[in-house]
């Protein structure tokens, strides 16, 4: 992980600088996989690229599965992330990355100009949302499949249906034991 890269991207949001100048001195180590980057907070809310033997204040583990969840946006792989150290920290580490939002269609216009800059985002655009509406899609498909074709998962109809058929059952038990209760005395 750049230093530059994360200076640059928090530079585009003065909150989230503001919110890192209260942890400056502070050191994150980050792992992905077996890649490890530390970053250390400056004053004015920037990162440097942690001295070398520094010891870390908070570590930060993200397995390179989680990944493209994260590019998506999905909050659940936000959970995922392993964290230790000063929860202080990880809780603002893990608020502004949720919330940054990063206009890399802006930077990528000043390196390939804006009309190839807005197609390269809408492309990028059309894959996240291809690869969302992918997944729900198969979701929804192997739902079906295994609530109709090969019933491994009982449909909420089928739910139902099986509780009111249950309080029947219960109903008439106790009809049948008044019964025979009668019956006994008798």
């Amino acid at each position: 992980m750049s230093a530059r890269l994360v200076s640059h991207v928090l530079r585009s949001a003065p909150l989230a600088m503001e919110r890192l100048r209260r942890h400056a001195g502070r050191t994150v180590a980050f792992r992905v996989g077996p890649v490890e980057s530390r970053l250390t907070i400056q004053t004015t809310g920037d990162v440097a690229r942690a001295a070398s033997g520094a010891t870390h204040d908070l570590d930060v583990r993200i397995s390179p599965f989680l990944l493209p969840r994260l590019a998506a946006g999905e909050e659940a792989a936000f959970r995922e992330i392993e964290m230790a150290g000063d929860m202080e920290l990880a809780q603002e580490i893990s608020f502004i990355a949720r919330h940054l939002d990063w206009d890399f269609e802006e930077d990528l216009s000043k390196a390939v100009g804006d009309i190839a800059a807005h197609r390269i985002a809408a492309g990028v655009r059309a894959v996240r949302h291809w690869s969302r509406d992918a997944a729900l899609r198969m979701a929804q498909g192997a739902s079906e499949y295994w609530t109709e074709e090969s019933p491994l998962i009982a449909s909420r109809v089928k739910v139902e249906d099986f509780v009111a058929e249950v309080s029947l059952l219960r109903d008439a038990i106790e009809r049948l034991e008044k019964r025979l209760e009668r019956f006994g005395k008798a």
